[in-house]
């Protein structure tokens, strides 16, 4: 299970107790448990969470704030925001099994569908398979979740609500900051006419429905080489 070192990932000294036992709790981030290491653990309460204002909503890994009863102010962490922001890593955050390599190394890869079961085994199916991995229910959540991190490819899905995989890709190659990202995208319209309205757009690779693992992996595994070499050629 991945363990992070919740006062350091918030740039906190962390107190470690004279009884040399640390104290974690195991929470659930996208479709990943983690463990947090904290200083203490307290009784459950009841709060009412409220939207940050529009200066702390920038702030990656808060999620929102609370009032306690002597009238205290409260911010509240987003525990996923915080796993998943890259730039908050830490070389201490590591796994408790024999893995070689830090987590942060790891390719990351976020999953766009509005269904949450291709989501949830998609994302199993990656995990399994190494990768890091971020969910969004469709185009506007993989947007807000890309203010935050850069993944190393995006797996979109067409037919999503709100905004789809044609506009998500569009606004994807218009960003300065993630034009170079490749866009997989994975559906089940396996027609000409949507496989070339997506490659038109910047897709980087079309796949259908259902999927084949080994494919899908190697599929990844390609499209980030390609982008490392184009950089590493570049520089």
């Amino acid at each position: 299970m991945p363990v992070l070192n919740l006062a350091q990932r918030l740039g906190l000294p962390f107190f470690s107790s004279d009884d040399k036992v640390t104290k974690v709790v195991v929470v659930r981030a996208g479709i990943r448990e983690i463990a947090l290491m904290v200083e203490s653990v307290s009784d459950t309460r009841e709060i009412v969470v409220k939207p940050l204002n529009e200066m702390l909503s920038e702030i990656p890994g808060i999620g929102g704030v609370t009032m306690l009863g002597d009238g205290s102010i409260v911010l509240i962490l987003d525990i996923p925001d915080l796993w998943q922001h890259r730039t908050l890593r830490v070389q201490e955050d590591t796994y408790t099994t024999d893995v070689k390599e830090n987590v942060s190394d790891s390719t990351t890869v976020m999953v766009v569908d509005d269904s949450m079961t291709v989501r949830n085994v998609m994302g199993r199916d990656l995990q399994n398979n190494d990768y890091e991995v971020i969910l969004a229910k469709d185009g506007v959540d993989a947007i807000e979740q890309l203010r935050h991190t850069v993944p190393d490819i995006l797996l979109v899905d067409l037919e999503m609500p709100r905004m789809d995989g044609f506009e998500l890709t569009g606004r994807v190659r218009s960003d300065e900051r993630l034009k170079d990202v490749p866009i997989l995208i994975i559906t089940s319209r396996s027609g000409a006419r949507h496989r070339d309205q997506a490659m038109s757009l910047g897709a980087s690779g079309y796949m259908s429905k259902p999927y084949r693992l080994d494919e899908l992996v190697g599929s990844i595994n390609d499209l980030t080489n390609l982008t490392h070499i184009a950089e590493k050629n570049f520089h």
